[in-house]
């Protein structure tokens, strides 16, 4: 067994006194949250990904997402008040975030960034999210993402 990464995000779950568990899989570029799901033998949907994005000003925001789903950008514009939003350029996730893509957390963040959640995803028993390393990911109760960070709740899903 991998002996977990220190990351921010780590640090801030035990911080908070969050409790999580440690998952890890072998990373493949471009693999996403099915070579996750696989590894854990997890269901995709309850692998969130974690998407920096930037609204038409360029100021950046963060998606959670069900690994299972896309994000449809017009309806997140339109519920967030802004005219579009993009995802971003993976160096100017990273410059945002202090993580490589593919290793992105919510937890932890460089900049403090507003982070927005599909809705149900916090309807879910159990999610895995990124611990902030490629091929780590942590298992945590959706309810405690508000004890970690702040949230707002989302209705952006597509259908992949």
């Amino acid at each position: 067994m991998s002996k977990a990464p220190s990351t921010p995000a780590t640090r801030l779950l035990k911080e908070r006194n969050i409790s999580y568990s440690e998952h890890f899989y072998t990373y493949e570029d471009h693999g996403g949250t099915a070579v996750a799901a696989r590894s854990l033998g997890a269901d995709e949907h309850a692998v969130v990904k974690t998407l920096v994005m930037e609204d038409e000003a360029g100021r950046p925001l963060v998606v959670l997402m069900h690994g299972d789903r896309d994000v449809s950008t017009k309806t997140l514009a339109r519920q967030i008040g802004c005219k579009t939003v993009q995802i971003c350029k993976p160096d100017v996730a990273q410059k945002h975030s202090g993580y490589l893509v593919g290793g992105t957390s919510p937890f932890g963040t460089r900049k403090v960034m507003p982070v927005f959640v599909e809705r149900t995803i916090l309807e879910l028993e159990r999610i895995y999210i990124n611990g902030g390393s490629r091929g780590f990911l942590v298992g945590i109760a959706p309810a405690d993402l508000e004890k970690i960070i702040k949230v707002t709740a989302v209705d952006v899903a597509l259908a992949c």
